[in-house]
């Protein structure tokens, strides 16, 4: 028995599946799919190794790949593989992925807006200002921050979260709902180190996924329909491996949409934002590996 609970005949039926996968399964299907940027076995070895990894598998992975990857990685990879393989994974979205984070491609610009049905997320506007001050300023949408906000400090934030897309490429989109400004949903770097590494091994380049919305659109899927349209474009065109959540213990809104994204919790930790004793200072982290969302794994 190995460290992870597997036989050595479990990894050795796996290690041929992957052969058969990616030799014999994915070559063959390439000749009916002209629209498939690539063909040949190795090819399909790099796609499906590097979506698993999270990254060049090579950086964490001796070669060869198929013998020395870890049996629950070489298992999302074999995912990825049968995903393709049924229609239900776009192989162009994994390739680009994998030229991305290989630097043989250029990030792409964030597009102006992302559809959703029945809303859309779009970059921010000098008007989104108003209605966001109110938001803010609403006691039951800020119950779980310390305060609510100044239309001062409103402002201030707003002119933060729209700067994101020329600091990272990717950030908080507005909702926009039939009745106008919504909100807003998306993704941006911490700001600050957070104490997540005895939780997840590290507090610095990380990306996590936020939302807050006006009354008005509450109970109506924005969060997390909007959430995964985000994910989508983050994981897809910024080729990001991995995005984080962390909201306070007491917050259940905030923790249903997380776990309707398929988010797994890493742990618990204080906010070192809020001081001892403080009703929000206890913290739940989550996290969500792009392979993971790749693989349909998230509903």
């Amino acid at each position: 028995m190995t460290p992870d609970g597997t036989t050595p005949g479990d990894s050795e039926a796996q290690q041929r599946r992957w052969r058969a996968l990616v030799d014999e399964r994915l070559p063959a299907a390439a000749a009916a799919r002209p629209d498939w940027p690539v063909s040949r076995n190795h090819c399909f070895a790099r796609i499906l190794l590097d979506n698993a990894c999270g990254g060049p598998w090579r950086e964490s992975v001796a070669p060869p790949a198929w013998a020395n990857m870890p049996p629950e990685r070489l298992a999302v990879a074999l995912a990825l593989g049968e995903a393709v393989l049924e229609g239900r994974q776009d192989l162009a979205v994994l390739n680009h992925r994998s030229l991305l984070w290989r630097r043989k491609r250029p990030v792409p610009p964030p597009p102006p807006r992302l559809v959703g049905d029945g809303f859309s997320l779009r970059r921010w506007r000098l008007t989104d200002d108003a209605p966001f001050a109110a938001l803010c300023a609403d006691p039951e949408v800020m119950r779980f921050f310390p305060a609510p906000k100044t239309p001062r400090e409103s402002q201030a934030e707003a002119r933060a979260l729209a700067r994101r897309f020329e600091e990272d490429g990717f950030g908080p989109w507005v909702v926009e709902a039939p009745e106008g400004f919504a909100g807003f949903v998306g993704c941006w770097r911490l700001a600050r180190p957070l104490p997540f590494g005895p939780l997840i091994g590290r507090e610095t380049g990380l990306v996590e996924i936020g939302w807050r919305l006006a009354r008005f659109a509450w109970g109506r899927g924005f969060a997390v329909r909007g959430a995964r349209l985000a994910l989508a474009d983050v994981f897809s065109r910024c080729a990001l491996p991995e995005v984080v959540a962390h909201t306070a213990g007491l917050n259940a809104p905030s923790r249903r949409v997380i776990e309707r994204l398929g988010m797994t919790e890493a742990g618990a930790f204080d906010h070192p934002a809020l001081p001892e004793g403080h009703p929000l200072r206890p913290h739940r982290l989550y996290r969500l590996a792009a392979a993971e969302f790749a693989t349909g794994d998230v509903s």
